[in-house]
């Protein structure tokens, strides 16, 4: 099996990477900006498993012209491709009534637009292939989130095109699912999560800790597996029982 990954640099998105690596599954994933992450990537991979193909790809997943470049690039090397996962995600805070636009439409740009974008730039080798398996990340945001009214909004929209796609291709056999994702130990929440928040975070989380990226990586592995053929158009939480974010 060959999957592609956007945004699998670091975090959530290089454990997919090699998650599916160490499963035997050959991978091309893309990076923004970071070359020396994308390749600390495939240094992890090729240590975890020397006889898969890794490469990686510079895409900002904003531009539907690169994302068409890119795939195309991807499916002449791999020859096909049998799983994608839209994991690339911005984030760019602010009180509703100070957003500006572009803080607005770059987050939608890159966390809904772009999805749509990858999606579309493999549906017609899906349908050929008559097998595909999407799987998107979203947040806990996509029910709406204080200081992130551009980013749930973009995780909401990204509900809306999961459960299109499942319906508008399921009979293609094309599944396309929702992982949703809790509190993460991750460079992003580090970074973007104040102290105090995160503490009212693990207060309300049953399970009194983070997640980790490995935790969410298994199950999108296990969503490209056969055993997960039925499972189709369903948003799946990893939140430790957490439902909701203030």
């Amino acid at each position: 099996m060959n999957v592609f990954v956007t945004g699998g640099s670091r975090g959530i998105g290089r454990a997919i990477v090699l998650k599916m690596a160490q499963e035997g599954r050959n991978v091309a994933f893309t990076y923004r900006n970071n070359k020396d992450e994308a390749d600390a990537t495939i240094r992890l991979v090729s240590q975890s498993n020397a006889d898969v193909t890794v490469a990686a790809h510079r895409l900002d997943v904003k531009s539907s012209e690169q994302v068409e470049n890119v795939v195309s690039t991807v499916l002449d090397d791999f020859g096909k491709i049998d799983a994608v996962v839209n994991n690339a995600a911005i984030l760019r805070n602010n009180a509703a009534a100070l957003m500006s636009d572009e803080e607005w439409d770059e987050v939608i740009a890159a966390n809904l637009s772009g999805p749509f974008y990858v999606i579309r730039a493999f549906l017609m080798h899906f349908i050929a292939e008559r097998f595909g398996r999407i799987i998107n990340i979203s947040s806990l945001a996509q029910d709406g989130a204080s200081g992130q009214i551009n980013y749930a909004a973009s995780k909401a929209g990204l509900i809306g095109l999961t459960k299109s796609i499942a319906r508008e291709y399921g009979p293609k056999g094309i599944s396309c699912n929702i992982v949703t994702v809790g509190l993460v130990e991750t460079d992003m929440v580090r970074d973007n999560l104040a102290e105090q928040l995160s503490e009212v975070w693990l207060q309300y989380c049953p399970m009194k800790r983070l997640g980790t990226p490995e935790e969410i990586s298994s199950l999108v592995h296990y969503l490209t597996t056969p055993e997960a053929g039925f499972i189709n158009g369903e948003v799946i939480r990893v939140s430790g029982g957490l439902t909701y974010v203030p």
